[in-house]
């Protein structure tokens, strides 16, 4: 009963820290990966479960990491940039998205074996998100005013349980339930173009709350070998106070997302994984309908309404670890994913420029004499442009002036972990 109750403690201590501070964008705004061991191998996890954590990749993976607890730490530092070039309604000019250049964000684990055949875990962790911040308003010369950006922040609390039905396979479900907030400033230009003009921008902070599944398969096909499939729904989200920005009246739901993955132990000393993953943005409205249809006439808002344009993405991620000393284990990884952001659809993605697309990774664990792990990993995502192409409307309606808006992101990630058995 003593662990339960600290195990509470620990998860509201986590989603308290969590919420006010989360944002971030590295495959689309999904996270790269969860948990630090699993960051530091670009993000692979779907057959290679390796801490507390493992549930918010696999829950599958609660029954193959012991008792266990485990608390992170993540600072994250994007890079937002945008260019507007030219348009009839001003000179070529470039804006940072920097205004805030940092964040924070903290994840919990924790699993625990029942019997030989159940298991039980529990992961708060971030999703992802989107921060924008300009000082200088790149909409200003279409009418906009005060500073411009959007902030996007997802909790996940995932409770789990796995079963071992065979020495060689494990099945896993859990509970996905999501905390979402939203705030936009400075685009009230766009209230013209609304079905609910008073609730476009500028609404404060508004929040979403909704729940999900993602379910788990691990088999050991060989002693060296073992695969890992993982789905998990989408999860319905509304911001109300946003019902004039986004599609379907402020829907703002969390993506189905899918995967496979493998594991291979090479050596004693060295496991080699790959995971693929897919992300369905173009399944949600609010974020994968076209813009070109607002410019065409349909309103913002309305069921079915334009959105950023986002295509899904899939994303390879190649990880390996290295036992060095029986106390130092190193990692290392790289991740490659597909544009989600169209060269059309860059105009209103000067909001949401989550188009970095490739990840190197770097990370170790330090098993401290007392049997703690002290986990550290580097990840950089390299800067990438869209450069638009035909994205700002030259003519009436709505009369934009023309010209094309680039979109600029790269990131560093930095990350520590401290895990302990039980």
């Amino acid at each position: 009963m003593s662990t339960f109750n600290f195990s509470l403690r620990a998860v509201a201590l986590a989603a308290a820290l969590l919420a006010p501070v989360l944002a971030g964008a590295t495959n689309g705004y999904f996270s790269h990966g969860y948990g630090a061991k699993s960051q530091g191998m670009a993000g692979v996890g779907i057959a290679l479960p390796q801490d507390g954590l493992a549930a918010a990749t696999n829950p599958a993976g609660t029954a193959a990491v012991g008792n266990r607890y485990d608390l992170g730490l993540t600072l994250f530092a994007p890079s937002r940039d945008a260019s507007i070039v030219g348009n009839a309604f001003g000179a070529d000019a470039s804006y940072s998205g920097n205004n805030t250049s940092t964040f924070l964000i903290p994840d919990f684990g924790y699993t625990r074996q029942v019997n030989p055949h159940l298991a039980v875990g529990l992961a708060v962790y971030g999703n992802g998100g989107m921060n924008t911040d300009y000082s200088a308003n790149p909409y200003a010369r279409f009418g906009a005013t005060g500073s411009a950006g959007i902030n996007l922040e997802q909790l996940f609390i995932s409770p789990s349980v796995a079963y071992k039905v065979s020495d060689a396979h494990t099945f896993g479900a859990a509970l996905n339930l999501a905390y979402q907030r939203f705030e936009a400033k400075g685009i009230g230009l766009f209230s013209g173009f609304s079905s609910a003009p008073g609730n476009v921008s500028d609404k404060g902070v508004d929040s979403s709350t909704g729940v999900g599944v993602r379910l788990g398969w691990l088999g050991k096909v060989t002693p060296q070998l073992t695969l890992g499939a993982t789905w998990a729904s989408k999860i319905s989200g509304k911001f109300d106070n946003y019902k004039g920005l986004f599609a379907d009246g402020g829907g703002f739901d969390v993506p189905e997302n899918y995967g496979i993955g493998l594991a291979f132990e090479a050596t004693p000393a060295w496991t080699l994984a790959a995971d693929v993953q897919t992300i369905r943005y173009s399944q949600v409205g609010s974020v994968g309908n076209s813009a070109a249809s607002l410019f065409a006439g349909t309103p913002l808002g309305v069921a079915n309404g334009p959105g950023f344009g986002w295509r899904d993405v899939t994303v390879l991620k190649l990880g390996v670890s290295h036992q060095l000393r029986s106390d130092l284990i190193l990692r290392g990884g790289v991740s490659i994913g597909n544009q989600p952001v169209a060269e059309s659809e860059t105009f209103f993605n000067v909001l949401a420029p989550g188009v970095v697309t490739k990840h190197l990774t770097l990370g170790a664990t330090w098993t401290t004499p007392g049997g703690g792990e002290l986990t550290g990993f580097f990840a950089h995502a390299f800067g990438e442009t869209v450069n638009g192409k035909g994205s700002i409307p030259p003519g009436n309606p709505p009369g934009f002036g023309g010209g094309n808006a680039n979109v600029t992101l790269k990131e560093n990630i930095i990350g520590v972990s401290y895990g302990w058995k039980f």
